[in-house]
């Protein structure tokens, strides 16, 4: 029986080697992110980070966007989380 060539196969053979690069550049790029992370955060310092927050539901109207200011001073954002009834008081 002799081997008949037929037009998918070259097709076979380019999507496997595509699939296989493709995969090999995928392990690559996990590797080299978990031997160098990515900084997280922002630098400590005065004034703000705003963070712009955008839902749509979909559809004609629907939808909510706000802007969040959160403060780059450690302390001040740590003083955003304590309870007003507790804010002005010592713990003595």
């Amino acid at each position: 029986m002799m081997f008949e060539f037929v037009w998918t196969t070259p097709i076979v053979v380019l999507s496997g080697a595509l699939v296989g690069v493709l995969l090999i550049r995928a392990i690559w790029v996990v590797r080299a992110e978990d031997r160098h992370p990515p900084p997280r955060g922002s630098e400590p310092g005065a004034g703000f980070t705003e963070i712009e927050a955008n839902y749509h539901s979909g559809g004609p109207g629907g939808g909510h966007s706000t802007i969040i200011r959160v403060p780059r001073d450690p302390q001040e954002y740590a003083r955003s989380f304590v309870p007003h009834h507790a804010k002005g008081q010592n713990d003595e």
